[in-house]
């Protein structure tokens, strides 16, 4: 199956509109905070820079920014087009929802209009598209075994940190505040735009093991969630490296025991396992089979003899 043209322009201005809005939430938390330094460290979780601005965006943001202007080229080249406006359609859908339960009323409408779009994304992946009906056209293929299968169990390993992180702060926290972690509230203290904390860890524990299963089974649409999956992994593996080793507790990875070295451990796993996905499933792809003429088990008609005897 492939994408028609106005499919595949269609679906490249939506994310471009995705994208764009992104892009001036970010644009106007630099005017805030100042310093592209500053808005970085506060994506990475460092907040001391409040007393000067507070930012509405977090990671996420610039990282739907980026997936969204990925998806919008793949839409117009990519014979994945499909795949890859219906995985970034379902996470921004999913990542916006908890902006319609939002105080800030500019975080309300922008969570309002990324829904629209994303809405429409997904709309646009299950109806526009087509069979493939001429030679020259090339079809979505299967990623190759091993690059696969090892980009399932990274991403399946990457299920289960998230999972137990999500344990550990339960066992932690009164239930109240546990509770404000998925559905938000006012003990809860994160960017407008943010989605609360637990809500966040269900969306990538979703994203995280669709894309591990369509990896091991070889689907044709693992590329697109696998290669969004690792680009979740990879940011937020970036940020908890960064975030971990400016509050210097990389030299208590010793004990691995405590939560302060599970987390630096946590962190270079994300790092390392996320581009590690990115690799595997970037490669080219199986070759794709040729049908035959004939249908299978059926032999072809033999070759008439040379030269043809009379009344061949």
């Amino acid at each position: 199956m492939t994408l028609t043209r106005p499919a595949r322009l269609a679906g490249a201005a939506l994310c471009a509109a995705l994208a764009l809005i992104a892009a001036v939430w970010i644009l106007k938390d630099l005017a805030a905070l100042g310093s592209p330094a500053d808005l970085g460290w506060y994506w990475a979780g460092d907040h001391h820079f409040l007393i000067r601005g507070r930012s509405a965006t977090s990671l996420v943001d610039p990282v739907l920014l980026a997936v969204s202007a990925a998806t919008a080229v793949a839409a117009l080249r990519s014979r994945h087009a499909a795949s890859a406006l219906a995985a970034t359609g379902a996470v921004t859908l999913a990542l916006r929802l908890p902006g319609l339960w939002a105080t800030d009323s500019g975080a309300l409408v922008t969570a309002l209009l990324a829904l629209a779009l994303a809405a429409a994304l997904v709309a646009l992946a299950a109806a526009g598209r087509r069979r493939v009906t001429t030679s020259y056209e090339q079809p979505p293929t299967r990623p190759r075994t091993g690059p696969a299968v090892t980009a399932g169990v990274l991403l399946a390993v990457a299920v289960l940190v998230t999972v137990a992180w999500e344990v550990y702060w339960a066992v932690e926290l009164p239930v109240e505040i546990t509770v404000d972690r998925f559905v938000g509230g006012r003990s809860v203290i994160k960017p407008a735009l943010a989605p609360p904390p637990g809500w966040l860890s269900l969306v990538l524990v979703a994203l995280y093991g669709t894309a591990a299963v369509s990896a091991l089974v070889r689907a044709r649409h693992s590329r697109a969630f696998g290669l969004l999956a690792g680009v979740f992994l990879t940011a937020g593996g970036i940020a908890d490296v960064a975030r971990t080793g400016r509050n210097e507790l990389v030299g208590r990875a010793e004990d691995l025991a405590t939560a302060p070295g599970m987390e630096v451990l946590s962190a270079f796993f994300g790092l390392l396992a996320g581009g590690a996905v990115l690799v595997l499933l970037a490669g080219r792809g199986a070759p794709a089979a040729v049908p035959g003429p004939y249908p299978p088990h059926r032999m072809p008609p033999p070759a008439p003899p040379y030269p043809p005897p009379p009344g061949w």
